[in-house]
């Protein structure tokens, strides 16, 4: 009888350990998939942002988002939100000292409100993960090589086009494409060119305009240049980016996003 209640009470202890091992694991894996901000938002749930958001924030934010001064939900700028969680503690408890009242929506409009915002303001859009804005410009600067060509408050290179304003004028979805396909989304303006003048001078660089008669590059000296149609031999238009796809993993380009999101000028 003795032995049998020592064995029973070792197997309760073996089973308490792995139980409360178990929950601990749990709660670490929880927490680092809160860390990271990793959620993602079916076409659904941006759908039902759409109307939410028409219904009980447009009033105050505007259509667009960007009524109030210092946010502009749209492309992402916020006074003091960061992540996806940070959106949905502002509009359940509300902001500002009540200039913002608490809405109290359920955990499926919050994440559709969310979904709505990170999706650019698009119905049929995608949602975009915003990242760490510290670890993003690490990123740019290093392991992204997106300093190497991109200037950003006068530091940098001319040969790609300066991003120092980017995050005021470009949404998430937008950044993100950039980075992910920039075949895709290059502007026309920006591609790469291959002149040839009849003096027989090769330039290479980026237009930076055009007009019926004239065209204005950067050079791959980094020197403005003007040209004459009428005096070049050959003049191409490079329909392949600049810069290839990027090599940063999802984490890294949302961190990517999230920096180039700061970028607003002086």
């Amino acid at each position: 009888m003795k032995s049998l209640l020592n064995f029973l009470l070792i197997w309760i202890h073996v089973l308490s350990t792995w139980l409360i091992l178990g929950v601990t694991l749990s709660l670490t894996f929880i927490t680092s998939a809160q860390e990271l901000g990793d959620h993602t938002y079916a076409t659904e749930a941006i759908e039902r942002g759409s109307r939410i958001y028409s219904r009980e924030c447009a009033l105050c934010h505007g259509p667009q988002g960007d009524i109030v001064d210092g946010v502009n939900l749209r492309t992402g700028l916020f006074r003091t939100v960061r992540s996806d969680d940070d959106i949905r503690r502002v509009v359940y408890s509300g902001a500002g000292e009540g200039q913002m009242p608490a809405f109290g929506l359920s955990d499926n409009d919050l994440n559709a409100i969310v979904a709505y915002i990170r999706a650019g303001f698009d119905p049929e859009g995608v949602a975009i993960r915003i990242g760490d804005p510290v670890r993003g410009q690490i990123l740019f600067e290093g392991k992204g090589e997106c300093a190497n060509c991109h200037r950003v408050d006068g530091v940098g290179p001319r040969t790609a086009p300066d991003l120092s304003e980017i995050g005021a004028i470009r949404t998430p979805a937008s950044l993100q494409r950039n980075l992910l396909n920039p075949l895709a989304a290059i502007l026309p303006i920006n591609r790469s060119i291959r002149i040839v003048t009849r003096d027989e001078e090769t330039v290479i660089g980026r237009r930076l305009n055009e007009d019926t008669y004239t065209v204005q590059v950067i050079d791959s000296n980094e020197q403005l240049r003007s040209f004459r149609k009428s005096d070049l031999v050959n003049y191409e238009i490079s329909m392949q980016p600049s810069k290839s796809p990027t090599t940063l993993n999802s984490d890294e380009v949302a961190d990517v996003v999230g920096y180039l999101l700061t970028l607003r000028g002086q």
